[in-house]
């Protein structure tokens, strides 16, 4: 069976995959939550996309082939990057919560914002912690918090992921793509432009599923992860 690699959003860490761990689990399949540089275990990294590569290649060998590598926000657009360059290259992506490019007046205004919260005396930690609460349940908010929450990565994480440049990674991409995205997502002003970027692509939308599309209806979004694992395995089957 095809292995799967998780790849966290901003300020979380890979403990934000323990739910969808657990229905992975329960499959057999084998898979790995990473940390990316400047987040959990490694907070003290330098967030460069660089180090995100490095991450995501290390990972990869770590497990059985074929590999689904899952992003969500931040997560998908360091795993199209990695995926267009990579010489480890995945059989089957999943890219949630990334239905715009990071680039523009859109990028800039919300670093401006990520600024101003790191000002704040806690550098954003109450208003995170009350964000999350307002959308998840208790379990899934422990789980976004328990690997500590990266508030100082915020601002040098955007101004790495602003300088990929999607269409051309999704145009480079050979592996077969989904998008997910969450009806209720903000970020998916764009997402018919990056869909007609990819060369194999398709798009699924998660009804009453916000930005966090994995945590907001993980059941639904496990039933996509799994139709993408059966399709990788049958494409590697002999």
């Amino acid at each position: 069976m095809a292995s799967v690699v998780l790849v966290h959003g901003i300020r979380t860490s890979g403990t934000m995959w323990r739910g969808v761990s657990r229905a992975l689990a329960a499959e057999g399949v084998q898979h790995l939550a990473v940390d990316l540089p400047g987040h959990g275990s490694r907070r003290d990294q330098p967030v460069t996309l660089e180090g995100c590569r490095a991450v995501l290649d290390e990972a990869v060998v770590s497990l059985a082939p074929p590999h689904v590598v899952v992003g969500l926000s931040l997560g998908s657009y360091v795993t199209l990057d990695w995926a267009a360059s990579t010489a480890q290259p995945p059989s089957a992506l999943l890219l949630a919560s990334a239905g715009t490019r990071p680039v523009g007046p859109g990028l800039a205004g919300y670093i401006a914002v990520a600024t101003a919260i790191g000002r704040l005396p806690d550098r954003g930690h109450g208003l995170h912690t009350f964000l999350a609460e307002h959308v998840l349940d208790g379990e899934q908010v422990a789980d976004l918090a328990a690997g500590g929450l990266a508030l100082d990565a915020m601002v040098p994480t955007l101004r790495a992921v602003g300088t990929i440049d999607v269409l051309a990674a999704l145009a480079a991409i050979e592996a077969p793509i989904w998008f997910v995205n969450g009806a209720r997502d903000h970020f998916r002003i764009e997402e018919r432009l990056l869909l007609r970027a990819a060369r194999t692509a398709t798009l699924q939308i998660i009804p009453r599923a916000g930005h966090l599309v994995a945590l907001d209806q993980p059941q639904a979004f496990c039933t996509v992860l799994m139709d993408v694992v059966e399709h990788a395995d049958a494409s590697a089957a002999p």
